[in-house]
């Protein structure tokens, strides 16, 4: 068994500097603080590099690739010095927290100066190096398997959706309202922080950036607030509703981020959900709402709710009445179509809430294991 010593992270590690992102597009990933920003057609790092959040929210955030990439000037880039094992470096690392680290309580910074000096203790053996990692790569590679799985369900879904309401619209459909599936629209709840005279009903609140977080996987940083029981029962999410965004847009980002709701959703969250007022439940009869669903994350994808935004400059609102009930669709004369469509595809997205659950499950284990792992409290 190898054993275990003290180093300054500097020891171990190499660290470089971010430049300001290329203009040209490409297949490059760039990455900053908060992962993936865009795409280019240049590099300046390459092999397996760990990325870090330099400054700002996502100060100390820490990300791994294996694949030519740029890093921009709001990250760092790490890669380890002989004798050290990169994807350990990086579970190390994530183990760390280095936000804590970080200098400036209103503008955390995190600097080469700063990485460099702090204490780290590790396997002077990089084969336990390997070994440690192994185990939570393997756990990592299932959670992305099954994530990429979701992603070509979720496209399978909108594929048919474009292609049967769409691109094989018929000519003699009629004109309808998406507001037509909608039985009533609720405004939302955003509560208290804390237990508060009659809010003391614990529940998780969603927001249009954990809708966002929700589609592409789980949303893990929905808040815990208290609202009143009785405003609980009453916006209370049901099977076949949906959430949409109505405020929160900006110059590049509109408004009407969509989730559907049922109970397979609602498994994936500790406490009982509700939204923020920033939000709008759509109550939706279960027959309907997936097609719903994709009508309306199909219009965002395509940017047409960037018309339906109102708001001069900063925060922009969408006329969610408008979109439900003024404009106009091609629409199904036989809802039947309606039926099968929806009968097709919740055989996808029941197999999506499936893989959640089991990547939720995944998760967990993961990150009960990496502290344990990396204070060696368990010995391989």
């Amino acid at each position: 068994m190898s054993e275990w010593k003290e180093y300054k992270l500097g020891e171990i590690v190499t660290f470089g500097n971010g430049k300001e992102r290329p203009k040209d597009k490409g297949p490059i990933p760039v990455y900053g603080g908060n992962g993936v920003l865009d795409y280019t057609d240049k590099h300046n790092y390459d092999g397996e590099t760990i990325i870090i959040g330099r400054v700002g929210a996502y100060c100390g955030a820490v990300y791994y690739t294996n694949d030519p990439i740029w890093v921009s000037d709001n990250a760092l880039a790490a890669k380890p010095k002989e004798g050290y094992h990169a994807k350990f470096i990086y579970y190390y690392l994530l183990n760390l927290n280095l936000n804590d680290f970080a200098e400036g309580s209103s503008h955390p910074l995190v600097t080469q100066r700063l990485l460099n000096s702090i204490d780290v203790r590790i396997p002077n053996n990089i084969d336990e190096q390997k070994r440690i990692a192994s185990i939570l790569s393997s756990l990592d590679d299932k959670i992305d398997l099954l994530n990429r799985e979701n992603a070509t369900l979720e496209a399978m879904a909108e594929t048919l959706f474009r292609q049967w309401f769409i691109e094989e619209a018929k000519e003699d459909w009629e004109e309808g309202k998406l507001g037509d599936y909608v039985i009533e629209t609720i405004g939302g709840e955003w509560g208290k922080e804390d237990p508060e005279g009659d809010f003391v009903k614990a529940v998780q609140c969603i927001r249009g950036t954990d809708i966002a977080d929700l589609n592409v996987g789980l949303a893990s940083k929905t808040p815990v607030r208290f609202v009143k029981e009785s405003k609980f029962e009453k916006i209370e999410p049901q099977n076949g509703d949906i959430i949409m965004e109505i405020s929160g847009g900006t110059e590049n980002q509109s408004t009407g981020r969509v989730a559907y709701i049922n109970k397979d959703v609602k498994k994936l969250f500790q406490y009982p959900i509700v939204f923020s007022n920033f939000c709008r439940l759509l109550r939706v009869d279960e027959k309907y709402s997936y097609f719903l669903y994709c009508y309306l994350k199909y219009l965002y994808d395509q940017d047409e709710l960037f018309n339906l935004e109102n708001g001069s400059s900063g925060i922009k609102n969408l006329d969610y009445k408008a979109l439900l009930y003024d404009l106009t669709y091609p629409m199904p004369k036989d809802k039947r179509l309606i039926f099968e469509f929806n009968d097709n595809v919740s055989l996808y997205f029941k197999k999506i809430n499936r893989n959640k659950q089991q990547i939720r499950t995944l998760i967990q284990t993961r990150d009960v294991l990496l502290p344990k792992l990396m204070s060696n409290e368990i010995k391989l």
